[in-house]
């Protein structure tokens, strides 16, 4: 089997790869996108857990998730229902990555795959709509972020954008703190994602 992924292009350096800051990781995870990748089946979860372990050594920083979509769903037998999970799409497995010629063979070559789907099996990212759709749940960045009770922080994102917090709770599992922000003259507490805040 033959595919039409141009092997010809020059591949990136490995040592670049070594040599990746947490910024330059942080950066090819928000160009990244998401893409079907066909697995033989039953393989899907043997396939994702062999992703997910490059991901967690950092084998390569172009790939960034995976995931095999599932859905709940009730099953009654002898009049007892119970809640099972079964596969979305049977045969798929979902990538967040960016295409290179590196990234795409890695991926390409894990043992179960059986190609990328796409016109002549060349990759093709999912629109956001498609994403949502297939309940894909994106994983968060893990943020360290310095900040404490008491503290006041500039909020750059959401509905409450250019307001001033004063935080109230921090939780550093959930990456979220409680805030005062004064609306209208009033005193309202919000939550907010470490995201959205920058310490001032």
């Amino acid at each position: 089997m033959t595919d039409s992924f141009d092997r010809n292009e020059p591949l990136e350096d490995q040592s670049e790869a070594v040599e990746d800051t947490v910024e330059e990781v942080s950066e090819a995870s928000k160009k990244a996108k998401w893409y079907v990748v066909h697995t033989y089946t039953g393989y899907e979860n043997r396939v994702c857990d062999k992703i997910r372990s490059m991901i967690d050594n950092e084998q390569n920083p172009d790939i960034i998730d995976v995931t095999v979509p599932t859905e709940e769903y009730v099953e009654v037998k002898n009049d007892q229902k119970k809640v099972k999970t079964r596969k979305l799409f049977p045969g798929y497995v979902m990538v967040k990555m960016n295409v290179t010629n590196k990234s795409w063979y890695i991926i390409r070559n894990t043992q179960g795959v059986t190609g990328f789907v796409g016109p002549d099996r060349k990759p093709v990212p999912l629109t956001p709509a498609e994403v949502r759709k297939f309940g894909v749940k994106e994983k968060k960045p893990i943020m360290d972020i310095n900040v404490a009770v008491g503290d006041n922080v500039n909020i750059i994102a959401g509905p409450f954008k250019d307001f001033v917090g004063e935080v109230k709770e921090v939780d550093a599992e959930k990456q979220t703190i409680k805030a005062l922000v004064d609306i209208f003259g009033r005193d309202t507490s919000i939550d907010l994602e470490f995201t959205d805040i920058e310490t001032i």
